[in-house]
């Protein structure tokens, strides 16, 4: 049987299979973007754990848009408006799917950086998307870009991660957030607010969601698998009511509703007395990798690669001389270090800059000293 040509057009994820190669004993992996195991509040969920024998209820089905306890503690713990509502999706990566699905005819034009998230420019490719991208500065999209772009292109909807984007680690300039909204309520155009990094931030100022600016033109996808665990595969995706209406009644087709057992224990989770301090824990853990990362690229790295500072999230993003990436990683590989190379978060046909996505959060300090030797080694002979 002919697969569909939307599926054909769509390659498959080049990070899958370098995980797959990197679990290798000899080999560390900078390449995926992985909690630790160790951060999993497993003590904090014990008491739901237990608690569910006696919650019967929670494993009879539920409502499509989520389980009524935990969208009511959401509600509130975001602070919702009252035109604006909240959904669960099977973690936040369905939330993406279902925008999609339920906006984006073949051909739209979507707007992204470029550099970009894979998964995103993977979705909007099953839905056969015309994407549009716009070079990243350090304080975030070429805005002198993003608004020729909106005013020639005339695109549906603008997708982004403003904090600790992936794969660049850039975070937006309060006033890069600020003109990004006013450009979407000018153009009409939905913006996609992507914030699964958005809490591991571990210097600096917190600075408001893009979306907070252009709350009736914006659609907020969060995650809850770098703060708990990837395994609950739980999202949460908010926005104005009538805006999520279409994601319910495609997410009802596509599952029915998420686990109701995983929503009771995040939620369960996140009411705990003790969740602020383990995301501090978290957050203070990967600085100190990150710190460990940071020094060594520094001093190791030729003098012909860039390296920025990032102050949050999982990734640092190093450019590097003009080369073979594909290469490059293969020979890495074969060096015992596992990264990504830069043409994967590009778009088909778009101009790409040689780079390497390095990953901080889920190998131990002496690893990081380590995998960034090998890595140096590599470089130097460039």
């Amino acid at each position: 049987m002919e697969i569909a040509q939307s599926l054909q057009q769509v390659k498959s994820s080049y990070i899958r299979e370098i995980l797959a190669a990197a679990s290798d004993k000899n080999v560390i992996s900078l390449a995926g973007g992985l909690p630790d195991e160790k951060t999993f509040p497993i003590d904090l969920m014990k008491p739901t754990l237990e608690n569910l024998a006696n919650m019967p209820e929670v494993f009879q089905y539920g409502s499509t848009a989520g389980y009524t306890p935990l969208l009511d503690f959401l509600n509130d713990y975001f602070q919702l408006p009252e035109t604006h509502t909240a959904m669960i999706t099977t973690g936040s990566q369905q939330g993406l799917d279902l925008i999609a699905r339920a906006y984006v005819n073949p051909g739209d034009k979507v707007v992204m950086e470029a550099p970009s998230y894979l998964g995103a420019m993977q979705v909007f490719g099953l839905v056969q998307a015309n994407i549009v991208t716009v070079s990243q500065t350090e304080f975030g999209p070429n805005l002198d870009e993003l608004e020729q772009c909106f005013e020639t292109e005339k695109p549906k909807m603008f997708y982004a991660v403003p904090d600790f984007h992936n794969p660049t680690g850039v975070c937006w300039s309060l006033e890069t957030r600020q003109k990004v909204a006013e450009l979407c309520i000018q153009y009409n155009v939905a913006f996609i607010e992507d914030a699964p990094y958005r809490e591991l931030r571990f210097s600096g100022e917190a600075l408001p969601l893009v979306s907070d600016f252009c709350p009736q033109n914006s659609i907020l996808l969060r995650s809850f698998s770098k703060i708990a665990s990837p395994g609950l595969r739980i999202g949460v995706v908010t926005g104005k009511t009538s805006y999520l209406e279409p994601l319910i009644k495609i997410k009802q087709g596509a599952d029915l509703h998420s686990s109701v057992p995983m929503q009771a224990l995040l939620h369960g989770l996140l009411k705990h007395d003790n969740f602020e301090t383990h995301i501090n824990t978290i957050c203070e853990l990967y600085k100190s990798r990150y710190d460990v990362m940071y020094a060594e690229l520094e001093q190791r790295l030729p003098k012909s690669c860039v390296l920025k500072p990032v102050n949050g999230g999982m990734f640092v993003w190093v450019e590097i001389p003009e080369c073979d990436t594909f290469e490059l990683a293969k020979t890495l590989l074969t060096n015992g270090v596992a990264v990504v190379p830069s043409p994967v978060f590009y778009p088909e046909g778009s101009e790409v800059k040689a780079a390497l996505r390095l990953n901080f959060t889920n190998a131990t300090p002496d690893e990081l000293r380590v995998a960034v030797k090998r890595l140096a080694d590599v470089l130097h002979m460039l």
